[in-house]
């Protein structure tokens, strides 16, 4: 998807937020209130749906790629903690990091750090991974400013809903050596344009937290 990290910079607008925990994405609520579809391939069908008697959103890819994107104006250091809740019917065996034709999976949320010019803009992707190591990131073969972060990996827990947790802010200074810009936006990507494969994926509720 060499026009995601470009299409996402665009997008971003300044939203003030404050609050000792913020909501992102209330699925269970069955609000999709701030989240705005945007194709990069094909398109991801995105939809409210019950799954194990809960409200979430379902997410459906068939050799396609699209993100539904929330924007959001925050600074990581007061809101560092991101949390989410997933669960994926299976990973995707083409799977490459190395490659653009591999670069696709079931399952990410994509946080983004944009700055003036999109080609300083920065982003982290939370993913479920095929083959990468849980815990290992590596950069994204379209371009270096986006980093992949495994936080999930292989078939073990696929079908089942897991919960997530990660430092933005860490893993931002991690990741690029140096301390964040604001926190622009968050999207859900499932994609399966450059493997062409199908994958359908949740996503349970979204929410930054201060340390």
């Amino acid at each position: 998807m060499p026009m995601l990290i470009i299409t996402l910079m665009l997008f971003l607008m300044t939203t003030p937020c404050s609050a000792a925990e913020m909501t992102v994405g209330k699925f269970s609520a069955e609000d999709l209130s701030g989240w705005n579809d945007k194709p990069f391939k094909g398109k991801t069908t995105y939809e409210l749906a019950k799954n194990d008697e809960k409200n979430v959103l379902k997410a459906h890819s068939v050799k396609a790629a699209s993100g539904l994107i929330k924007k959001l104006s925050v600074d990581s250091k007061k809101f560092p903690i991101l949390r989410w809740s997933w669960k994926i019917e299976h990973t995707l065996k083409k799977e490459d990091i190395k490659t653009k034709k591999g670069d696709d999976f079931a399952a990410r949320v994509y946080v983004v750090f944009p700055r003036t010019f999109f080609w300083r803009m920065r982003a982290i992707n939370y993913v479920w991974a095929a083959k990468m190591p849980k815990d290992s990131f590596a950069p994204s073969p379209y371009t270096s400013n986006s980093i992949i972060v495994a936080v999930e990996s292989g078939d073990e827990k696929v079908g089942t809903w897991v919960s997530e947790e990660r430092n933005i802010y860490e893993d931002y200074k991690k990741m690029f050596g140096e301390e964040p810009p604001l926190l622009g936006g968050i999207a859900i990507l499932t994609d399966t344009d450059n493997t062409q494969d199908e994958v359908t994926a949740y996503y349970g509720d979204i929410f930054l937290q201060g340390p």
